[in-house]
């Protein structure tokens, strides 16, 4: 499939997505894609996260593909089970927290991590220095969501901060995980 034959949505995490980070850029090119808006990037609730998420879905005139980094990865796993069937096709996973950072960035409310796989086929993009993520934490995710697993090598939290504006190769391999979908 296309991008185009999806209603993508970007779920940015803690803080949003600024201008410049690779999310914001792919909603600009990409014409089918938004971002899903929080009322509060800075203080989140897990329940107004998901909610938001599932509105989101439910509203797609199109076929779903999810497309969410760090703390917005954990608000779709949560929100998965409450996703109408059928509709998500796939879902782009960057940068997961992990378990323990999550009480830290976002207070107890985003744990424990859901472990049970996700109902829809995912890739989840770790990188091996990132510092929210211990690299073998995230390849145990991955198998626990069902999610395929792709090694961003060294390339810290995949953000703006780590060097990852544009980020083209993450755009690469979405294209690849949407030739599968």
């Amino acid at each position: 499939m296309r991008s185009s034959d999806f209603d993508i949505l970007v779920i940015p995490g803690l803080g949003g997505s600024g201008p410049g980070h690779w999310q914001s850029r792919w909603v600009a090119k990409l014409s089918t894609a938004r971002q899903v808006e929080q009322d509060d990037w800075h203080n989140p609730r897990l329940e107004n996260w998901t909610a938001r998420i599932v509105s989101a879905v439910a509203a797609a005139q199109r076929p779903v593909l999810l497309i969410a980094h760090s703390l917005g990865v954990t608000a779709v796993v949560h929100a998965a089970p409450r996703l109408p069937e059928g509709v998500v096709r796939g879902a782009f996973l960057v940068a997961p927290p992990a378990d323990s950072v999550l009480v830290e960035a976002a207070g107890p409310g985003f744990r424990p991590l859901p472990q049970a796989p996700l109902p829809f086929p995912s890739v989840l993009v770790a990188s091996r220095d990132d510092p929210y993520a211990p690299y073998e934490e995230s390849e145990e995710i991955s198998y626990a969501w069902g999610s395929r697993l792709l090694d961003a090598g060294e390339a810290g939290h995949l953000n703006i901060e780590s060097g990852h504006g544009p980020w083209p190769e993450g755009l690469m391999s979405l294209a690849g995980f949407l030739k599968q979908l």
